[in-house]
């Protein structure tokens, strides 16, 4: 069971946390981890991507010159594809890029991130951050007290404050605990977490 420190807002070590080995300490399965990120990013991909093939743009109907006798090679159609204005050659169509991942390999995957995180030193846990109001510069204040840059931080239900002050940041991302995701957790530097938030994923996901 990996212990890792508790931080406050502050930067200051307050204690420390026993981390559920049914999520933070499991084997490492790097090919899952990378089929849910190639999950993510094809299923965000629109394929809306069309040209047209020589079937399909207009003209071309009279053929350039006669067959034969002009001295210039043979040609059919000025809509053939080495001609300018022609047709596509095997043009992209619009298609679907998704694909399916089953359950059991996603919270695979993101097990396997989320141990990646704790075995790299990656992972910081907070006691507790809560604002009365929003402010960018309260929150840019507490990652400098954690001497981190790049950051994804996981909170509770209820922190709207402290999400919108992060938002203005742009290496840092929040997300709750119902939204994390392998590819975020990968491309992030440091994982911030809340024991709250936790507690929440090792309930879930244990």
């Amino acid at each position: 069971m990996a212990n890792v420190s508790v931080y406050n807002i502050e930067g200051k070590e307050v204690g420390t946390i026993d981390l559920s080995d049914a999520v933070f300490g499991v084997d490492v399965n790097e090919h899952l981890m990378h089929m849910a990120v190639v999950n993510q990013l094809a299923n965000k991909r629109q394929g809306t991507q069309k040209a047209k093939t020589r079937s399909e743009v207009s003209g071309g109907g009279k053929k350039p010159w006669r067959q034969k006798g002009t001295g210039h090679a043979r040609q059919g159609s000025t809509r053939a594809p080495q001609w300018t204005g022609g047709g596509v050659v095997f043009a992209p169509t619009p298609r679907d890029y998704s694909f399916k991942m089953n359950k059991k390999e996603k919270r695979g995957a993101l097990k396997s991130a989320l141990t990646s995180r704790v075995e790299e030193s990656k992972l910081i846990v907070l006691d507790e951050i809560s604002f009365d109001e929003i402010k960018t510069k309260k929150f840019k204040a507490v990652l400098d007290n954690l001497n981190v840059g790049k950051a994804l931080v996981v909170l509770e239900e209820g922190k709207k404050n402290v999400e919108l002050s992060a938002r203005n940041l742009p290496n840092v991302k929040t997300a709750r605990t119902n939204t994390i995701n392998v590819y975020d957790i990968l491309k992030y530097n440091t994982v911030i977490l809340t024991k709250a938030a936790v507690a929440t994923i090792e309930e879930v996901y244990a």
